[in-house]
């Protein structure tokens, strides 16, 4: 997948609690399309698929093609896209809890699929959003259209929503590395209750979100800052030690640090992990 053209945008000051940027991606239909491995980040996206169609790969030989609009719910594990021809999408991600700002949905029912927006929305609706976008000439004119609609579906935080927001916001600023049990002074109930809110508000667990902080941190050193060691980024993103941090990555991307940095099927992980 050479030639990729992606480019991210800021959302409206009112969305930036829930909405993490909108992004545009452009590929050249190629004669040898290249599989793509996409590794989990945390984030719903929201996603609109104007080109020739995408497929997402279950095993070495199945797949699926892909919604052509569709939300992407949390990803546990990495999986493989490929593209059919042109490829020409427009997205919103939203950080973990953004999406159910906009849907009530339990969101882990959306893990580890892609779901069509007519079933989440209605058919009528995502008819005349998806034909709104299509029909739009440049991105701004996009993120106009995607904007009406983010602010039309806006709820009132509840008071869940915060407790879930405030766990997150540590976690983010612990880099995934702190326990929810500190979070929550060791209190079984109140750890019990933060789980099932994360489940409902984000789609997994404070401890899986945690550790997807903790590999983003980590993967994020190593494309911005190259020239450090293993060692120096292990330590950097809260590891115990290197061999830890080998052994989550392996989990996590199903590859080594090195084989993800050298394999061009990574290209496009690389383009979503830049700090936007």
């Amino acid at each position: 997948m050479s030639h990729m053209e992606y480019k991210t945008y800021l959302p409206h000051k009112d969305l930036r609690s829930f909405v993490k940027c909108y992004w545009s991606l452009k590929v050249p239909k190629s004669n040898q399309p290249q599989k793509q491995k996409i590794v989990p980040d945390g984030c719903i996206e929201l996603a609109f698929l104007f080109g020739d169609g995408i497929k997402r790969y279950t095993n070495q030989s199945d797949f699926v093609i892909q919604p052509k609009a569709m939300v992407i719910g949390q990803i546990t594990k990495p999986f493989e896209i490929e593209p059919m021809g042109f490829v020409d999408s427009f997205a919103v991600r939203f950080y973990p809890y953004g999406f159910s700002m906009i849907h009530s949905v339990p969101m882990e029912q959306l893990v580890n699929t892609e779901t069509d927006i007519s079933i989440l929305f209605g058919k009528e609706i995502a008819q005349k959003l998806s034909l709104d976008l299509t029909n739009a000439n440049y991105t701004k004119d996009r993120i106009k259209i995607m904007e009406s609609f983010l602010f039309a579906r806006l709820t009132n935080k509840t008071n869940q929503k915060r407790v879930v927001k405030k766990t997150w916001e540590t976690l983010q600023k612990e880099k995934g590395s702190q326990s929810v049990l500190s979070i929550w002074n060791h209190d079984p109930k109140k750890i019990r209750e933060m789980e099932r809110k994360f489940l409902k508000h984000i789609g997994i667990s404070p401890k899986q979100l945690g550790k997807m902080i903790r590999m983003q941190t980590a993967i994020e050193l190593m494309l911005c800052e190259e020239e450090k060691s293993l060692t120096q980024i292990a330590y950097e993103s809260d590891y115990y030690d290197q061999s830890h941090f080998i052994k989550d990555f392996q989990k996590f991307t199903g590859e080594s640090p090195k084989q993800f940095l050298q394999n061009e099927n990574f290209q496009l992980s690389k383009l979503f992990y830049q700090k936007n």
